[in-house]
């Protein structure tokens, strides 16, 4: 029997879980917008004290690891290796649009399909990687400009779903009948939990001292304008 904290802040969206054996019995969610320093801690306290009530030891801790936002990662990367440290217990990092992809997955349920799991990456580029049925990777993960021909060789082919916070840019420029759009799809703690058991059962583990997050992307700096002029 596994126990196993579950953390997402890849993207706005902020919330922490709690699994024994695949079942989920706590979690946290925020869908306020990027909040994850000040809530990330209370709602990992608020599961360490659901632990201890319920006297179960952690086994593992499970990260949502990228691509996504830059400081969203950082925090969520933070917080789980300090977890992994003090627990002296695994680090299992689960690739966040594998995540998404296996929430869209269940919902459409349709085997003849391709999947297009895609994170707002600002102005009219996307991170999105495609998948079939069964969760096999049909194209990896890449940064990239959505044009109406980005999915058109895929589209050509048969029917995709298309989900996640990059499909806003997508629903102008993809008009053909092949394209179908699902909302409401977010990397969550609680949709990590399968790919996470599957991890722990074979051992597939990352350091906690060496782990970095999947940017994709460097992260880029600015500098702030003045606020009057000069």
């Amino acid at each position: 029997m596994a126990c196993i904290l579950h953390i997402e802040t890849a993207t706005p969206v902020c919330s922490v879980a709690l699994s024994v054996d695949g079942v989920v019995l706590f979690e946290r969610i925020s869908l306020e917008g990027p909040s994850h320093a000040a809530l990330l801690g209370v709602f990992v306290e608020e599961a360490i004290e659901f632990l201890n009530e319920k006297m179960y030891k952690p086994d593992a801790v499970a990260l949502s690891g990228g691509p996504g936002s830059y400081t969203g990662l950082r925090i969520g990367t933070s917080m789980a290796k300090g977890l992994c440290m003090g627990w002296d217990v695994p680090l299992i990092a689960v690739e966040t649009l594998r995540l998404m992809a296996l929430q869209a997955i269940k919902r459409y349920n349709k085997a003849d399909c391709l999947y297009c799991a895609m994170l707002d990456a600002r102005r009219m580029e996307v991170y999105a990687a495609i998948y079939d049925a069964s969760l096999a990777v049909i194209r990896d993960t890449k940064a990239e400009i959505v044009t109406p021909e980005t999915y058109q060789s895929f589209t050509d082919c048969g029917t995709v779903c298309f989900f996640g916070s990059g499909v806003a840019k997508c629903r102008q420029l993809i008009t053909t009948d092949n394209a179908l759009f699902l909302d409401d799809i977010h990397p969550l703690a609680t949709a990590m939990v399968t790919l996470a058991e599957q991890a722990f059962e074979t051992k597939k583990f990352a350091d906690p001292a060496y782990f970095e997050p999947y940017y994709l992307k460097e992260f880029m700096a600015t500098t702030p304008k003045p606020l009057y002029g000069g």
